[in-house]
């Protein structure tokens, strides 16, 4: 038999929030076997769409149909610590049933439960070794590994289940470069549909088509991510010489309605002044006047009818040319002077092993680019210094007002507004400075008063990055854990602008290279079991390779 057809279709699909923001309109979509990547701006829909076609979310209206086992990768993981990695894999009740069997217990439900699957062992091992996850062992808890561990168990999880259909959404979120090489290997083997949501412009390389989602529509382009970006230049260049075309008709149109008025009141004019000089008899005179009337009528609506027309052409075409907003991040005045103590650690021991051996100082305006594996323990030491974890041994002392944003952006409370959160973090700010401060992240009018709950994982990161950077007082020493996941591109820039102009201390734990590298780090360390100096040229070689 053939294999059958897998596919997803959304047909007039509608979705609106509860408070009635709608997401989806009469939206429509296809998407057959192959690699879609799913692109567009932060908040236009496409977490949303994805958990429309996953069942994570009900439509309002309209259809959607899938051919085929549906798996889903979310943007924002969140796994119960205490669970064992087999049960998260999806193998557990197998896997026990296939030990009470070697161990002599005959009863038919472990039977059942193993089915034909007599390798579920050796395959899930197989497929944790491929996605660099071998030293995880079966009968480890989620706590024990870290967020980019989790991201690569729950693929694993995914690729032993072997759906037909796959949809993810910002995979190489908290994957360093080596478990980012695993998933692109896994994406370019994948046999089915697949569906990725993603700002890794590596990743988008990777597949055979791209979806723009844009104000509630879908534009496909064909080829790969850099396809996509030569094609949109492309166009965007025709739309903006269109508007300049558009333009110079509306002042032509202008110039000769102007001209056709003239000519009619100078006719008007000059008809008058013959009629009282008589030079032509009054009935003569009478009509010429009124066929002057007519005549001049009917010039000035051709001419105004093609300035209409003019102008409508003009409005399509700068309707055309993108120019969307971009956030805009201004970060606390604040400054540390040259040499003056910001943050001091003494033989500090984290939890799950990783430690910072003597003494560590951070003095003034330095730049710190903190990097290592998955699971080496850079968001145990951040949260470490933040307060929020104990240490094991040892000390850290902070010198100076500090802020941190967590990779799993978890600071805000989903129930209330984004007005809300930041006002908890505020309260001396009135509700007008705390609104003009959201416009500046792209949270305007109604949008202010979403609760963070709805929001996606980019106006997520807005809405912690703005209650964070109105709180008081000004830190004078930022730590960032992974801060451009979830962000489109035009916000990376905006990021990386103000840290530009930041004039206090700098903690940045990332995988992005490129991004540190923008930020003019002064000093660049690695958590491996330890704490020691590194380069950027380290960084690349080392991260990619298997240790």
């Amino acid at each position: 038999m053939a294999p059958r057809p897998t596919f997803v279709t959304c047909t007039s699909l509608s979705f609106s929030w509860p408070d009635g923001t709608r997401v989806l309109d009469d939206f429509r979509l296809a998407v057959g076997p192959g690699r879609t990547g799913l692109v567009g701006l932060n908040g236009s829909g496409k977490s949303t769409l994805l958990k429309l076609i996953a069942g994570e979310l009900s439509p309002s209206s309209g259809t959607v149909r899938v051919a085929g086992e549906v798996g889903y990768l979310p943007q924002n993981l969140v796994l119960d610590t205490g669970l064992r990695v087999d049960r998260a894999l999806g193998i557990d009740r197998a896997r026990a049933a296939l030990h009470a069997i070697e161990a002599g217990d005959t009863d038919d439900g472990h039977f059942a439960a193993v089915g034909d699957d007599w390798d579920v062992e050796e395959r899930a091992r197989a497929v944790l070794d491929r996605l660099g996850l071998g030293h995880v062992g079966l009968d480890r808890t989620i706590g024990e590994i870290s967020g980019g561990e989790s991201v690569l168990l729950r693929l694993a999880a995914l690729l032993l289940a072997r759906p037909d259909v796959l949809l993810l959404d910002e995979p190489t979120n908290n994957l360093d470069l080596f478990a980012r090489q695993r998933l692109y290997e896994a994406v370019d083997a994948w046999p089915g549909v697949l569906v990725v949501v993603s700002h890794d412009r590596e990743l988008l390389e990777r597949v055979d088509q791209i979806a723009d989602l844009r104000d509630g529509e879908v534009t496909w382009y064909g080829g790969a991510w850099s396809d996509y970006r030569a094609a949109l230049a492309a166009e965007q260049e025709t739309a903006e010489r269109m508007v300049r075309v558009a333009e110079a008709d509306v002042q032509r149109q202008k110039r000769e309605l102007t001209e056709a008025q003239g000519k009619s009141a100078r006719r008007k004019r000059y008809g008058q002044k013959s009629a009282e000089n008589r030079v032509v008899p009054r009935i003569v005179a009478g009509n010429r006047k009124a066929q002057a009337e007519v005549s001049a009528g009917k010039q000035r609506q051709v001419h105004a009818e093609r300035l209409a027309e003019a102008r409508s052409r003009l409005d399509a075409a700068v309707e055309a040319v993108r120019d969307d907003d971009e956030i805009r991040i201004e970060l606390p005045y604040t400054s540390v002077p040259p040499g003056r103590d910001v943050l001091v650690l003494h033989d500090l021991e984290l939890r799950y092993g990783a430690r910072v051996a003597g003494e560590f100082e951070l003095r003034g305006p330095e730049r710190v680019a903190l990097v290592g594996r998955n699971g080496a323990g850079k968001t145990t030491l951040l949260r470490t210094l933040a307060g929020e974890l104990d240490p094991v041994a040892g000390e850290a002392v902070a010198r100076v007002p500090l802020r941190f944003l967590p990779q799993r952006l978890d600071v805000l409370d989903d129930g209330l507004s984004v007005v809300e959160n930041v006002a908890r973090m505020a309260p001396g700010a009135t509700d007008n400075a705390i609104r003009a401060r959201l416009a500046r992240f792209l949270f305007r009018g109604a949008r202010a008063d979403r609760p963070v709950g709805m929001l996606s994982g980019g106006e997520r990161f807005r809405a912690t990055l703005a209650a964070l950077l109105l709180a008081e007082p000004a830190p004078q020493l930022l730590m960032l854990d992974e801060p451009t996941n979830n962000l489109d591109m035009a916000s990376v820039r905006s990021l990386t602008a103000a840290l530009d102009a930041y004039e206090g201390a700098l903690i940045v734990a990332s995988h992005d290279v490129p991004f540190l590298e923008s930020l003019g780090i002064t000093r660049w360390l690695r958590l491996d079991g330890e704490l020691r100096p590194t380069t950027a040229e380290a960084v690349r070689e080392g991260l990619l390779t298997v240790e």
